[in-house]
């Protein structure tokens, strides 16, 4: 029996210049009570498949084939208003971003009100009971306090919880969960996929994951379909899938991202972008062939058929065998980090926010940073990990200068930088630049590519004309591996992974000796996030830097880093060589994220219920 079916599925946008394919001859069967995981790079179609249930296709989109059925009723054709009783009730969304999904003018309160009221609570009196019972499933402690605040209030991976409760207080049949657990720590992404399938199991709830990771779906998901372009590339079981991928985009995927055990090894970066719609029109054959490592001249003639691999497992390859022999590439070297003095020493560094209540005459001491001591060596590259509010980016700022310690001392090139005077300023902005999280908002929209990545020159007083500032940016987009056209263009005009680039090429522009990286790979792709790792080791090599790198991700500072720094409630708790602290931790805090990262090997099992109270573990 299924819940949910698409049989021949296409979805195509109608322009001026044409009609386009985006989904096309989508097939699935989703049971009851079971997960299913979309996997892709962006533009895939991931999200697309969700709109398409909602039927809340944007403009110029429609379903040009095909059915999509609910317990045999066929979402495409059925009548607006029983889609409309459907949508928060049976079938439910939760989304990416949890504060863009939250209206930031009502409190959590209000907007667990209007919910229950919308899905058929219609009494007023008790739905204060019913949200802090739909709170209490979802573990939010202080359920309560939480009705009068605002979504600003509450961090992101409660935002997220909320979310949850919202969309379970249905008892749905169906959840699509969008990338629920993108750019959240380790630990609040452990809890997320734990509370989902928590709800899935008690209510016998149908799931549709979304999400980039292909390790992480591969350990909750029942199958999974990966898909490319559009079109399913792959679908199997998930545990099949992951330990014997039969599509080579499917193996790239799983080689992209990094080892957390074993040798470690090199990534898979896939070259060039996924094809968008209007290249997709005119493509004959398989759509992956401009990015495979094992085309041939065949794949290009017609797009190949689905091949049946093993039990409910088939792929779109006319050679499935290859895809095993792919392999990644050998790891970039570490150089070796600089001996003698170091070139930024933190020494028992501070910062402490006062908040005032002025009716009560009260203040209250909270600690961001508390006496923080550490060393950067010429060359060498450190990792910060830790939860959100563990004071990662404010030790990042405090270094760089944005924020003024509270005590102790900042020291960088052997001159003390604490006091933070005018010249030490202009000293700081020769010596250490910072590269921060969201590349669309550290962009500035109106200016093009080249005005951005010699901003340095500007700050340094030194503005030179136009030709010799665009040739300067022209060299280093060739540095960062984007074409020299692309200094003429507009953020906007940009991939994600591209912004990125542009901003690590603005940071390089001053020639600094110290980059801080406040997680720039956070929410990319695989495939991006690997091109990105690459691009700064391959820096390292040829520029010698050093680097303060910001990440949730354990996998990637496993990769990327000599040393790491572990923090928690403001304190460095554990530091060491990387492989070091990562194969045998000493604090109790370091083993909970580490037992929060799924396993590489799909065979072994991993269960969010490893992670426990965080608190409790450190006390």
């Amino acid at each position: 029996m299924s819940l949910l079916t698409a049989r021949n599925l296409s979805v195509g946008a109608s322009t001026r210049s044409g009609d386009f394919p985006v989904i096309s001859d989508l097939n699935f069967s989703l049971a009851p009570g079971k997960i299913l995981g979309l996997v892709g790079e962006s533009g895939a179609g991931k999200s697309m498949i969700g709109r398409t249930i909602a039927q809340f296709l944007p403009t110029g989109f429609s379903v040009t084939g095909g059915t999509l059925e609910f317990d045999g009723d066929n979402l495409v054709t059925m009548d607006s208003h029983k889609r409309r009783n459907l949508l928060g009730r049976d079938i439910v969304f939760i989304p990416q971003e949890p504060l863009s999904a939250l209206n930031p003018v009502l409190t959590v309160g209000q907007q667990m009100r209007e919910h229950l009221l919308r899905i058929g609570h219609t009494d007023q009196a008790p739905w204060r009971e019913r949200a802090l019972a739909a709170f209490e499933s979802v573990h939010l402690p202080h359920g309560a306090g939480l009705l009068d605040k605002y979504p600003h209030q509450l961090s992101g991976g409660m935002c997220q919880r909320v979310l949850i409760a919202m969309a379970f207080a249905s008892r749905p049949r169906l959840v699509i969960a969008d990338e629920p657990t993108t750019a959240l720590d380790v630990t609040i992404q452990a809890r997320i996929v734990k509370l989902i399938a928590e709800m899935q199991k008690r209510d016998g709830t149908s799931v549709i994951f979304i999400t980039h990771d292909l390790k992480l779906a591969a350990q909750i998901c029942d199958e999974i379909l990966v898909l490319y372009a559009g079109r399913p590339a792959e679908r199997g079981p998930a545990r099949a899938l992951f330990s014997q991928p039969a599509h080579p985009y499917t193996r790239c995927l799983q080689l992209a991202n990094p080892s957390m055990s074993g040798e470690r090894r090199g990534l898979f970066t896939l070259p060039e972008r996924m094809p968008g719609l209007r290249a997709i029109k005119d493509l004959t054959g398989c759509r992956f062939a401009s990015r495979c490592p094992a085309v041939i001249p065949a794949c290009r003639e017609a797009e190949p058929p689905f091949l049946e691999i093993g039990p409910d497992h088939v792929a779109a390859c006319i050679r499935p065998e290859i895809a095993a022999t792919i392999m990644p590439p050998p790891p970039l070297p570490m150089p070796e980090t600089a001996s003698g003095e170091p070139l930024l020493s933190v020494d028992k560094v501070t910062k402490s926010f006062v908040t005032s209540w002025s009716l009560l005459r009260k203040t209250t001491e909270f600690r961001a940073v508390n006496e923080v001591s550490f060393a950067l060596g010429e060359n060498e590259f450190v990792g910060i990990v830790g939860e959100s509010g563990s004071g990662k980016s404010t030790l990042a700022r405090l270094v760089v200068g944005l924020d003024q310690p509270s005590g102790g001392r900042v020291v960088m090139a052997g001159r003390d930088v604490t006091a933070n005077r005018r010249d030490d300023k202009a000293f700081r902005r020769e010596h250490v630049q910072m590269v921060f999280q969201d590349p669309q908002s550290a962009l500035n929209p109106r200016r093009r590519v080249a005005s951005i990545v010699t901003q340095a020159i500007e700050a340094a007083g030194k503005r030179g004309d136009n030709t010799a500032r665009l040739d300067r940016a022209r060299q280093l987009l060739a540095e960062i591996g984007l074409p020299p056209e692309a200094a003429l263009r507009f953020p906007s005009q940009l991939s994600g992974g591209q912004k990125q680039r542009v901003n690590i090429a603005r940071a390089l522009c001053a020639v600094p000796r110290i980059l801080v990286a406040d997680e720039i790979v956070s929410g990319l792709d695989v495939s991006v996030q690997a091109q990105l790792l690459d691009l700064l080791l391959r820096l390292r090599q040829e520029r010698g830097f050093a680097m303060l790198f910001i990440s949730h991700d354990l996998s990637v500072v496993r990769y990327l880093c000599d040393r790491v720094l572990v923090m928690y409630r403001g304190e460095v708790v554990e530091s060491g060589r990387t492989e070091e602290v990562f194969s045998a931790p000493r604090h109790a805090y370091t083993r909970t994220l580490l037992s929060s990262v799924p396993p590489d090997d799909a065979q072994l099992d991993w269960s969010p219920d490893t992670v426990g109270d965080v608190a409790a573990g450190v006390r």
